[in-house]
């Protein structure tokens, strides 16, 4: 299975035994204080790629005891979810969203933060399944399949900077910062968190530029290398 796979593809594949569907949307707002997140578990209630569960970033994928949103579970507690969710040793996962395939790739990076290499996210995302007039289903997911396997856990600890290093890549001059947001926030023309601005020595790569806004489709994998600066030595540490 590719890393990014299409909708004709997976339409073939549903109800497969071993495939595994997960929605991973989360729902942004915001107001005068910046960005508030929302469960995308309304929307996918509403209409959802048929027997595709929901993985709730907010959750169960996050450790809810942090003071910071989207903080990261344990590997452990990232494991057990992921187990509820019917993903094991043995399955193969599909990632999707509605917000431009930023939250199905998050989820992914977390399942390769843990050592799991079978996960694909859906090319255009919801957008294009619904736009090709693909079938949807509404309701809550039906409840998770009995667990026919464990998935396995390695801890890739180098995929997560803390702190600490990030402060210490500000003039270590062998560290990429990457700053996805969109150029206005990192500017500091618009302030959507605490403080605005930047990480000094950060560039500015928005996640949005990888997307088609039309198609939901990331652009062609040239066009998205042509972003990067040429430094393939440099470790890259992205938020």
């Amino acid at each position: 299975m590719d890393q990014l796979i299409t909708t004709e593809w997976l339409e073939g594949e549903l109800g497969a035994d071993d495939l595994v569907v997960l929605d991973c949307t989360v729902l942004l707002g915001r107001n005068e204080d910046g960005f508030f997140a929302n469960s995308g578990r309304p929307s996918f209630e509403e209409a959802h790629i048929p027997d595709a569960r929901f993985a709730d970033l907010l959750a169960d994928l996050a450790d809810t005891d942090s003071e910071q949103q989207f903080a990261l579970p344990t590997p452990s507690a990232f494991g057990a979810a992921m187990e509820q969710l019917g993903v094991s040793d043995n399955r193969r996962v599909v990632l999707y969203d509605n917000d431009g395939s930023m939250w199905a790739s998050r989820v992914w990076f977390m399942l390769r933060w843990v050592g799991f290499e079978n996960a694909a996210i859906l090319d255009g995302g919801l957008q294009a399944w619904r736009n090709e007039g693909r079938p949807l289903e509404a309701g809550p997911a039906a409840p998770s399949a009995a667990i026919t396997g464990s998935l396995s856990l390695a801890p890739r600890h180098s995929m997560i900077a803390d702190k600490a290093e990030v402060m210490a890549a500000i003039d270590d001059g062998a560290t990429c910062l990457v700053d996805a947001l969109p150029p206005q926030i990192f500017s500091g023309e618009v302030q959507a968190y605490d403080r605005a601005g930047h990480i000094p020595g950060a560039i500015n790569i928005p996640a949005r530029a990888m997307i088609d806004a039309d198609t939901g489709r990331f652009h062609p994998l040239e066009d998205v290398r042509a972003r990067f600066p040429d430094r393939p030595e440099a470790r890259v540490v992205a938020y």
